[in-house]
């Protein structure tokens, strides 16, 4: 049991980062991330168990998904990321080495790029969380094909879309900060979109198994264009 000398540096630390996940590090002690982080398991739908399995999260950033995994039973662990762990994103490694330390965690770390994954590089992990990544990739397809090299079981994958009103696979592409006024988001495929690029990749069965996010609720408010909303999808080898 930390000492209440070692609650208030914890508290000190915390305070001291810009989060975007909100974990919680016991002893009531939540890191302030304003992404809506626990409600989003529900539209989610990772597995409750996920003893002796090996999980990839890529994109990791404050780690909250690494450390639910582990919290989940999963074995091994390795978090991903390189925007925000070094390539001048919108945030910094510190969040995720401070929750790791604070909950005393066993999740590994490695700064890569999604582009840059392969079997090579990290291994094959049974489960492979790719959220609220594909957005923001130039290359949307690629990265896709680059998730599925090192997924052995399942990919649950949560992303942006647009043109949802179009019924064949399209993607909207972004020039500028046309979505959220945020230059980092490339490419808004519609949910048809993401479906066949996942089986295009090598996938065998996709499932569509969310079409709402806590994060379209969340940020309603902001200033800008109509946030197209979220879609979760499973797939598997």
């Amino acid at each position: 049991m930390p000492t209440p000398q070692e609650l208030d540096a914890l508290r000190r630390d915390v305070n001291a980062i810009k989060w975007w996940h909100a974990i919680d590090l016991g002893h009531g002690i939540v890191t302030p991330g304003p992404d809506p982080t626990a409600a989003r398991l529900t539209e989610l739908q990772i597995p409750h168990d996920l003893t002796g399995m090996s999980v990839l999260d890529v994109g990791a950033w404050d780690g909250f998904f690494s450390f639910e995994a582990e919290r989940r039973g999963a074995v091994r662990v390795l978090a991903t990321d390189s925007f925000c762990w070094g390539q001048g994103g919108w945030g910094t490694k510190a969040g995720f080495e401070l929750a790791r330390r604070a909950l005393n965690s066993r999740v590994e770390d490695l700064a890569i790029d999604p582009l840059d994954l392969s079997p090579e590089r990290v291994g094959t992990f049974d489960l492979v969380l790719f959220l609220g990544v594909l957005y923001h990739m130039r290359h949307p397809l690629l990265a896709l094909e680059r998730a599925f090299s090192v997924t052995r079981r399942q990919l649950i994958l949560n992303t942006q879309v647009d043109f949802t009103a179009i019924e064949r696979p399209a993607i909207a592409f972004y020039q500028g900060g046309e979505l959220n006024n945020d230059t980092t988001n490339w490419s808004g495929p519609n949910p048809a979109a993401v479906v066949a690029m996942l089986h295009v990749v090598g996938f065998q069965e996709v499932k569509i198994v969310s079409r709402w996010s806590a994060r379209d609720t969340s940020l309603q408010d902001m200033q800008g264009p109509p946030i197209p909303g979220h879609i979760t999808v499973h797939a598997w080898r």
